[in-house]
């Protein structure tokens, strides 16, 4: 398995692996699927050096993919970046995802950030557990605050310095 930036070549795989979650699961709140062309703003908003990357893990095909993004546009939340991680299904508890977030933070570690923050939709035992051994703490849950498939669902937020 080979993990580095994504590249254009990388987003329909990337596409792909959201519209799963997005069709098949509460891991993401999006509940219409993606294009290519709809997610143009949000691939252009990652660069390969600076405090917001995307990384793709490839075996041959894209595994899965990390990232940091924006956590909010203020200029005081430079310095913080949420995390995300998205597992194409069959790549799940094959350590694809550990592989990820140690490149991912790897790459990020001389960008001057100070603070990562992960938000997880409950219940995912699986994804706490990868946030929780790369050191997250939880800070706390915002309680049944959106709605999919008619559900209420909650958000575990966690962080950690960086």
């Amino acid at each position: 398995m080979l993990i580095g930036a994504a590249t254009p070549a990388d987003h329909a795989a990337i596409v792909a692996i959201n519209n799963h979650y997005i069709e098949h699961s509460v891991a993401t709140f999006d509940t219409e699927p993606e294009t290519v062309e709809s997610k143009a703003g949000w691939f252009a908003s990652f660069d390969d050096h600076g405090p917001h990357q995307l990384l793709v893990a490839r075996d041959p095909g894209v595994a899965g993919y990390a990232c940091t993004s924006q956590y909010r546009t203020h200029q005081a939340f430079d310095a913080t970046v949420v995390m995300s991680i998205y597992l194409a299904p069959d790549q799940v508890g094959q350590g694809v995802g550990t592989a990820l977030y140690e490149a991912l933070f790897a790459a990020i570690a001389d960008t001057g950030l100070h603070r990562a923050l992960a938000g997880v939709a409950v219940p995912n035992d699986a994804s706490i557990a990868l946030h929780r051994r790369f050191g997250f703490t939880e800070v706390g849950t915002f309680d049944e605050y959106a709605t999919k498939w008619g559900r209420q669902l909650s958000t575990l937020w966690l962080q950690r310095p960086l």
